[in-house]
């Protein structure tokens, strides 16, 4: 076996790491963090996402605002 054959074999097992990374399904974190009152219908919430492409993060957070009386 010459040098070159060693390349190509490296190579094609690379590649087939590499699409076996791919095919896989990644990690993900999904994470919620619920402070609103039961009865509010419509609670003030911000909500982020990170996919990396190896790992995602979900980020869920609510919370109930005074409202002012009329």
């Amino acid at each position: 076996m010459d040098r070159l054959d060693k390349r190509k074999i490296a190579l094609i097992g690379g590649g087939a790491a590499l699409l076996a990374l791919t095919v896989l399904p990644h990690p993900t974190a999904d994470i919620r963090i619920l402070t609103h009152d039961v009865t509010d219908t419509a609670p003030r919430k911000v909500q982020a996402a990170v996919d990396l492409g190896v790992m995602a993060v979900s980020v869920l957070y609510t919370w109930t605002a005074k409202r002012a009386l009329r």
